[in-house]
């Protein structure tokens, strides 16, 4: 599917559909319908897809007691205030990243994914196994909301650059597209960061408003059409090394659940996490060999130099979160790094020999 298909039945809303979907969910017999909006255009590979099918997965495991209509970005709200529509109660439920939220605590970047942080398997243990869910409900507690992992990307891209970036100074004043804490780690190297939502990055590369961007990886950037602007595509990201998105319900209306129910949201958001893993990773490589046969596209890594600076900007952004005054914030980065320093050693013992023997010593003839 091309990205104007993708942008044109993702972006575009009526009147009748915003005024219908505004007024109250249905209640009927004991079922009930919840709206779910997105930051996500309608049918976008992987993300968007992935919100579609949790909305199923809720409505059928429910048996229909529980069924969720699911807006696309800018159908019923804007792509970045989807979590604003659960907030404020204009919808029961968002799909999005909670780092899209860290103007409301820092903290929330965490759930995203963190420069030179956990990869996705690492990142899940800490949610669901060390701790980390706890704190997320504390963040959001604060909000009357839930949040709950309802996919992964796996290690992205690291983006798409309309000229060759060799050293730390062909950083200075790139205007770059990149949200969370990795958008506060490329500042540091010297780039100009904005953030903007997926249907709107293409347009501002094609206006010359950005040099730069990054979105996730071949499957979606092969949708959004960003090898038409630039052609120069760097990977792997340094700063999203396994980034998850979030299902995000209204507290006080998945409390007012039945137990099974609440069950079956809980359960649904987790198997589409792991079913979005596992469709990012069949085709981001069948995506990323169309863009360099198809379009031209050439694959680059950072330097060590770039990946070296990376390195300590992401020391000193870590850093600067531990020792705020932010309670939640810095109790979010105490229980990450203890988390990452006890799981990077599978990583460092186990996974990483693996892939490194493989590489070296197992080919197919």
């Amino acid at each position: 599917m091309d990205r104007r298909s993708i942008l044109k039945k993702g972006l575009t809303a009526t009147a009748a559909v915003g005024a219908a979907a505004l007024s109250a969910p249905a209640l009927s017999q004991g079922r009930q319908e919840w709206r779910m909006v997105t930051t996500w255009p309608k049918n976008f590979p992987g993300l968007g897809v992935g919100a579609e099918n949790l909305a199923k997965r809720i409505t059928t495991m429910s048996g229909g007691r529980l069924s969720v209509k699911v807006f696309s970005a800018g159908e019923l709200v804007p792509p970045l205030q989807a979590l604003d529509a659960v907030i404020n109660g204009s919808a029961e439920m968002s799909h999005g990243a909670a780092y899209y939220w860290q103007n409301k605590n820092v903290g929330l970047s965490f759930f995203t994914g963190v420069p030179y942080g956990m990869t996705s398997r690492e990142h899940a243990a800490w949610v669901r196994f060390l701790g980390g869910q706890q704190i997320w409900d504390e963040i959001y507690d604060q909000f009357g909301v839930q949040g709950f992992l309802s996919g992964d990307t796996g290690t992205q891209a690291g983006g798409w650059f309309r000229k060759e970036i060799k050293t730390v100074a062909d950083l200075k004043g790139l205007r770059f597209r990149t949200p969370g804490l990795g958008g506060q780690v490329w500042a540091k190297l010297g780039a100009s960061v904005t953030n903007l939502a997926a249907g709107e990055i293409f347009q501002a590369l094609q206006a010359g408003t950005l040099d730069a961007a990054e979105f996730v990886g071949p499957y979606n950037d092969l949708a959004l059409g960003f090898y038409q602007i630039a052609k120069n595509y760097y990977m792997p990201s340094f700063i999203e090394p396994g980034l998850a998105t979030e299902a995000v319900v209204s507290k006080s209306k998945f409390r007012a659940l039945p137990a099974d129910l609440q069950e079956i949201v809980r359960s649904a958001c987790q198997a589409e996490y792991d079913n979005v893993a596992s469709d990012m990773y069949a085709n981001d490589p069948r995506a990323l060999q169309t863009l360099v046969d198809k379009h031209g596209v050439k694959v680059l890594r950072f330097s060590d130099e770039i990946l070296k600076a990376g390195a300590e900007a992401s020391a000193e952004v870590l850093a600067g979160v531990r020792s705020s005054d932010n309670a939640l914030a810095k109790k979010t980065a105490e229980s990450f790094v203890a988390a990452l320093t006890l799981l990077r050693t599978r990583a460092d013992i186990t996974d990483s020999p693996y892939l490194v023997a493989r590489e070296k010593f197992f080919k197919f003839k």
